[in-house]
């Protein structure tokens, strides 16, 4: 059987018990499993928008969002997807020897395009030698049947993610974030996708304003029967010049404390499937840009607090999972 990094045994998206034990299904494994190495992703910003900033849907984007889309900003300093693809390859080859990479578009909707548009855009990256995987971050409600079946054609000859943002199931803190979609709309969303040969992963946000640690749970539980092949979960943190940095400097938002998002980080994971892929459980903000809480810099230490909390419980990802 292969082996992640720290020598737990992988069985089909269980983790047994061997040396340091690993009580969720990282990505990181996932990966090993399919290519046999460690893969790297090439993080792209295609220049789009959203439609909730262009007046589609709203205007002003998520009350989080900045006004890079949550992504690099790297299309204003490059002419093309391609050159933007080889400088970040150039980086990860020469920092970690990396083989192989997935092409992955991350800053605003990566869908809301026209299919023949997003065609050269997506072209552009899969061409570079090395990349065997295409992951396209987007919303539920821009999935239109010409731009899904461009994406399922590439799964001939490519491992492809299609990221849909949810963030919560409740449409009371989903209209409060200015997400211009509901949790219908989502599901209509995910459902449609899930009728296409695509891995779907889906985005969640622990400590979104007057959300409660049973709102939580309840998102985690709705997810679990979804079923996804992967989630991406992390705490709202606050960056510079965003209508969420606006609340918190008047003092009516404030953001989880790290004990209390390490909890309902592990409820989240004990209420999902165990073969259900964890991409990511924090979330990576620009130190120049981040404004609070300054623990969400300390990945690794959130990480370590994650796994003594399951140790804690003597629990894992699924222990409470009801198919």
């Amino acid at each position: 059987m292969p082996k992640d990094s720290i020598g737990s045994t992988i069985d089909n998206g269980h983790f047994c018990s061997r040396g340091g034990e690993v009580r969720y299904y990282p990505f990181s494994a996932f990966l090993k499993q399919h290519f046999g190495e460690r893969v790297h992703k090439i993080t792209l910003d295609a220049g789009l928008t959203c439609p909730n900033r262009d007046g589609t849907r709203g205007t002003g984007g998520c009350l989080y969002c900045d006004s890079r889309g949550s992504g690099t900003g790297a299309a204003t300093r490059y002419t093309s997807i391609r050159q933007q693809a080889q400088a970040v390859q150039h980086n990860l080859i020469r920092r970690y020897k990396a083989h192989k990479f997935i092409a992955y578009f991350q800053s605003f909707c990566n869908t809301y395009a026209p299919a023949d548009m997003l065609k050269t855009l997506y072209d552009e990256a899969l061409a570079l030698p090395g990349v065997v995987g295409l992951a396209v971050a987007t919303r539920p409600d821009c999935l239109s049947p010409e731009v899904l079946e461009l994406l399922a054609a590439y799964t001939k000859n490519y491992m492809v993610w299609l990221e849909l943002g949810l963030q919560t199931i409740h449409d009371r803190t989903l209209a409060a974030i200015n997400r211009g979609h509901t949790w219908q709309e989502f599901l209509e969303g995910y459902w449609r996708a899930r009728s296409y040969p695509l891995l779907v992963c889906v985005h969640v946000i622990i400590g979104l304003p007057g959300e409660s640690r049973e709102d939580v749970v309840e998102t985690a539980r709705a997810l679990g029967a979804l079923k996804p092949d992967g989630i991406k979960i992390h705490s709202l943190y606050i960056t510079k010049g965003t209508a969420l940095e606006r609340l918190y400097r008047i003092g009516t938002y404030k953001p989880l404390e790290r004990e209390a998002y390490v909890t309902c980080a592990c409820d989240m994971l004990e209420l999902l499937p165990p073969e259900t892929v964890i991409q990511r459980l924090t979330g990576d903000p620009d130190p120049s840009e981040l404004v609070a809480p300054l623990w969400t810099l300390q990945k690794q230490e959130t990480l370590r607090m994650i796994q003594n909390e399951l140790q804690r419980r003597c629990s894992r990802q699924g222990a409470r999972y009801r198919p």
